[in-house]
């Protein structure tokens, strides 16, 4: 008797396609918490309006914003590279929602600051032009 994985009849082994691959990274992102339309690393916490302690390290919190946020098509820029201080802002294009999110490390500890987008600046009002003393008929 011959068992079905030792036939060579039936199904032979197909690697699985790329959308795959996509699909768990999605999923993996997708359990992310998001804020103002940010996502954040699984296990960041709060510490202050708008902040956030990461998980990881700052190398580790880099990796995991490549993945989630592509390089190419959101830019970074380095705003601090000094003794104990390492930061990098990354861009979003779009500036829905948030403006961008800055990443940094100092006193051993990695924070995340999502940038708020500004709000929009209030519309100026005129004061009512004062009545003239003619009355009109």
């Amino acid at each position: 008797m011959t068992r079905a994985l030792d036939s060579l009849k039936g199904h032979f082994y197909k690697a699985r396609p790329l959308w795959a691959a996509v699909v768990g990274l999605w999923v993996t992102a997708a359990g992310a918490d998001a804020v103002s339309g940010a996502q954040l690393p699984d296990g960041a916490q709060k510490v202050g309006e708008n902040r956030y302690r990461a998980p990881r390290d700052f190398e580790e919190t880099l990796k995991y914003y490549k993945t989630v946020y592509p390089v190419q098509a959101y830019p970074r820029k380095s705003i601090v590279n000094q003794p104990g201080v390492k930061a990098v802002h990354i861009v979003n294009p779009s500036g829905k929602n948030f403006e961008g999110l800055n990443i940094y490390e100092a006193n051993d500890e990695v924070r995340i600051y999502v940038v708020p987008v500004p709000p929009p600046p209030k519309p100026v009002r005129k004061a009512p032009e004062p009545k003239s003393g003619k009355k009109t008929r």
